[in-house]
């Protein structure tokens, strides 16, 4: 998937990914669901030192806290029911690259707190094990399509975590904001999907182009993505 658009806001945000890239510095993507902030996350480890070394991703939306855990921070054999080999753990499998927490806005205040003595100490603390190890070498992006100082303020989400997270901010716009990448976007996913599923090319006449530039797009490019597939489809 491309990080496309053509207009000032999207140039600006390429602009704050080739700064991104050039540090180690943690990284908050936001904005609505459906705008790209996985896409903007690959763009900076792609851009950065790191772009040989794994690009490691987990949604942390809907993910229970003790499957959350041992899978940020691995698990031994036997730790807990299902548990029956050893497992690393993303952060671990990430090492020299970097780990994009998506949804981290959703994090319970438990995983918040073992998040945090991680970004602080490099510890990593599997369950199920005695041991600590340390050093891990990982470079952390999070996304969030949720408010974090306000959920700081209603005591959703920690204070100071937010601002250890938030060092280098990107904020991402949503496609209402900037209908003039939207005939970009339809002309590249029309060409992706009739190639995909072997149709002909189509293209939109003037008055279906405004009509589609008028619209609001509450789903962002993932909205859009669908209904072209969708036109595809039907043709």
């Amino acid at each position: 998937h491309l990080l496309l658009g053509a207009s000032a806001a999207m140039q600006s945000v390429q602009v704050d990914i080739a700064s991104a890239a050039r540090s180690d510095a943690k990284v908050l993507v936001t904005g609505e669901t459906g705008v790209g902030k996985e896409l903007v996350a690959r763009a900076i480890h792609q851009g950065s030192a790191r772009r040989t070394a794994p690009f490691v991703t987990i949604n942390c939306a809907g993910v229970p806290d003790s499957l959350l855990e041992s899978e940020l921070f691995g698990h031994t054999r036997g730790s807990f029911t299902g548990a029956v080999r050893d497992h690393a753990g993303l952060l671990r499998q990430a090492d020299s690259g970097t780990v994009f927490l998506d949804e981290v806005g959703e994090m319970s205040l438990r995983m918040q707190a073992l998040l945090l003595r991680f970004l602080e100490t490099g510890e990593i603390q599997t369950v199920g094990a005695a041991a600590t190890h340390t050093h891990i070498n990982v470079r952390v992006v999070t996304a969030t399509n949720r408010d974090l100082r306000e959920a700081a303020a209603a005591r959703e989400f920690r204070d100071d975590l937010y601002y250890r997270l938030n060092v280098f901010e990107i904020r991402i716009p949503p496609l209402r904001d900037r209908p003039d990448d939207i005939p970009l976007l339809l002309d590249h996913y029309l060409q992706v999907f009739a190639d995909q599923h072997r149709r002909p090319p189509l293209s939109v006449a003037p008055a279906a182009l405004d009509l589609l530039c008028r619209y609001t797009w509450p789903g962002n490019i993932r909205e859009l993505r669908n209904v072209v597939e969708r036109l595809v489809l039907r043709v």
